[in-house]
């Protein structure tokens, strides 16, 4: 071989090892969860993220003590209450589908306690689930083996547990039960379950005629996006059909997406993509703070950019004064800020540490305020004020019984820093999650109606309401309207908070050619509308009243409407 060939033969052999380099090399370092397994599918159980995570220390099971009875919702549908799911075969060779391994799933009633009430697909296709109707304090059990990811209220359900679990095949799922009272609710956020396991009591909590169980089941995960299916295919026995876009667990904690912990709620791209993880991991560590609340907390104190120093001294993505950071937590006698992202030392200047010291050190916060609700000594929202804490002090929110209010600060600084907050956060949250409204492509005003309707039934607080929902524990008028568009607009609209600004918004139309979905105005002062509703047609309206709450009512003599979306 004379020394060209040789020469050819050398360049070659260059070129096929930086190809071999770009094909197996390159996509593995930009993507390291690509290739990661899912969890075995002998045993669907939570991934070792999940099963790692620390309990919270508030939000303990309840006694199940139910409320009085009330009649059973009448049932208007002849399909049996035979548990055909509540005995597994041992093979899966005959189900559709072909040979699947034996699922392990059980109903969530015992047999003979209920009568399917509603069927999935009613109302429209706005009925996301099937109604299982019982009577009041019937125990519900846990179809599935899986992870508390909610335990508590929810709009519409009143109170509602979401149970994340993976099926035999790697898939994730989640399990949705409805309308418990407060007191029904038996289980705690990062609770691990078995399937049969009792989790709580039926109810008729929140948008119920009567005492029933409303369950869903979601493939891809109810607070990751998934998507309804009817469940009692499911609970037969069915395999669970894969959801677009849905991400089994890994068995690499950094690859997690949030399922199977309440850091799911977070929405996907809202956040760096390099910080997303460690949001969804400070949104797990208690229930009262979410992965969105502390995602639109970053926004508010960093913008999301690193190396930042406040003239007060305050260091890092989370502004956290470096002395606090290194106090110690009441909750379990650690530092808030900890190694989190386990490169040796704890930082403030590191994403994974600053953020997980903010989550730490919000739900601390959380814990003391349910504290002093629970004495009297404070009054409002828990999540609202531990941000209020998080920026004055917690010392400020006991000394003002709530909301801080003592030096002219609270008022230019703290409250409008808690305001921003929550009027961000909607945007943070993934559509759907949380028991929320999730939009379905109609027309605006459909959408806006449907999302008001959710909270029929809520108290009017006065002040109450914004882009998030409730505060205060209820809506006023323009809370209800804000609340309903921004979830219609899919955060796309955000309205100011008083009637007379929301009168700025949009365009005038007149009675005759008003939609569904218009905003109604009426009460009309020197300055504009003192109230506001939305109109639902036939001369009918949506409102929040004192003391009446959110409900239907004719509209005023003086309504005048516009159309924002």
């Amino acid at each position: 071989m004379n020394a060209k060939s040789l020469l050819w033969v050398g360049f070659g052999s260059v070129i096929g090892l930086i190809a071999l380099v770009v094909v197996i090399v390159l996509p593995s370092s930009e993507d390291e969860c690509a290739d990661q397994p899912t969890v075995s599918v002998t045993a669907p159980v939570p991934g070792p993220a999940v099963q790692a995570q620390t309990s919270p220390t508030s939000g303990a099971a309840k006694p199940t003590t139910s409320r009085p009875n009330a009649p059973a919702a009448a049932s208007n549908s002849t399909v049996p209450d035979v548990p055909a799911a509540a005995v597994q075969p041992s093979s899966g060779a005959d189900r559709a589908g072909g040979s699947l391994a034996p699922i392990r799933r059980t109903w969530p009633l015992a047999a003979g306690s209920f009568q399917v009430s509603d069927t999935f697909g009613s109302r429209g296709g706005t009925h996301l689930g099937v109604d299982l109707a019982a009577p009041d304090g019937t125990a519900i059990y846990s179809v599935a083996d899986g992870t508390v990811v909610a335990a508590g209220p929810a709009s519409g359900f009143g109170n509602w547990i979401v149970i994340d679990s993976t099926d035999v095949n790697g898939r994730p799922f989640s399990a949705v039960y409805g309308h418990e009272w407060a007191s029904g609710v038996g289980v705690r956020v990062g609770q691990t379950v078995r399937a049969g396991q009792p989790i709580g009591r039926v109810g008729s909590d929140g948008q119920a005629t009567g005492p029933h169980l409303h369950f869903e089941i979601v493939p891809g995960g109810r607070l990751n996006g998934g998507h309804q299916i009817d469940p009692l295919p499911w609970l037969d026995g069915a395999p669970t059909p894969q959801a677009s876009g849905a991400v089994p667990n890994s068995v690499n904690p950094l690859c997690s997406r949030g399922f199977g912990t309440a850091g799911g709620a977070l929405a996907d791209g809202k956040v760096p993509a390099d910080l997303e993880i460690w949001y969804r991991r400070a949104g797990s560590l208690c229930p009262e703070i979410s992965s969105s609340i502390l995602a639109a907390q970053g926004k508010q104190e960093s913008g999301f950019r690193r190396g930042l120093t406040s003239p007060a001294g305050a260091e890092g993505l989370a502004q956290f004064l470096p002395g606090t950071a290194r106090s110690t937590d009441p909750d379990d006698g650690k530092p808030y800020l900890l190694d989190a992202d386990g490169n040796g030392t704890a930082s403030l200047w590191d994403d994974g540490d600053a953020i997980i010291a903010q989550g730490r050190y919000m739900c601390s916060l959380a814990h003391r305020i349910e504290g002093w609700i629970g004495q009297g000594k404070v009054h409002g929202d828990v999540a609202p004020l531990a941000l209020a804490a998080y920026n004055a002090g917690e010392g400020a929110v006991l000394a003002s019984g709530g909301m801080p209010d003592q030096v002219p600060a609270h008022f230019s600084e703290t409250q409008p820093y808690v305001k921003n907050i929550l009027t961000m956060e909607a945007q943070f949250r993934a559509p759907g999650s949380m028991g929320r409204f999730q939009p379905d492509g109609g027309s605006g005003g459909d959408q806006i109606v449907r999302a008001g309707e959710q909270w029929m039934g809520t108290p009017y607080v006065w002040g109450g309401g914004g882009p998030s929902g409730p505060t205060g524990g209820g809506l006023d008028g323009p809370g209800l309207t804000s609340a309903s568009v921004f979830a219609a607009s899919s955060g796309r609209v955000i309205l100011p908070r008083t009637a007379e600004q929301q009168w700025e918004r949009g365009s005038e139309v007149s009675l005759s050619a008003a939609r569904p979905g218009d905003l109604v105005f009426f009460d009309f002062g020197r300055r504009g509308p003192a109230d506001v509703g939305i109109y639902l047609g036939g001369g009918s309206m949506l409102r929040s009243a004192d003391p009446s709450g959110v409900g239907k009512a004719p509209v005023p003599g003086d309504g005048r409407l516009r159309r924002v979306m």
